[in-house]
């Protein structure tokens, strides 16, 4: 087992390509993007239902690092989060076969 950091971001939709640019900028080299179905957040609770395109959603991207990595991803992920609707999550991982982080 070696050590990772997991990192979850949830961002609007709009803003996937930017920050997923932004990780592979930083040697990010894998990463995987979900959709949002809804939440709760400080502006009340939220749901994708009813929407008609996929802009105006939210997806969580989600990559593991290792953890001398971590300074780097998180400062290209900051320029874009910090201008929109994000939230950053960073948890300690353990993984299997760090050769492909």
């Amino acid at each position: 087992m070696h050590k990772a950091k997991r990192v979850e971001i949830i961002i609007e939709a709009m803003m996937e390509r930017r920050l997923t640019d932004a990780l592979v900028g930083v040697g990010v080299s894998g990463y995987t993007v979900l959709p949002v179905s809804g939440g709760s957040g400080r502006s009340g609770q939220w749901t994708r239902e009813g929407q008609v395109s996929r802009a105006s959603g939210m997806v969580a991207v989600i990559c593991l690092v290792r953890p001398e990595r971590l300074d780097g991803l998180l400062d290209a992920a900051f320029s874009v989060v910090s201008r929109h609707i994000g939230v950053i999550n960073i948890t300690d991982a353990l993984v299997l076969r760090a050769e492909r982080f």
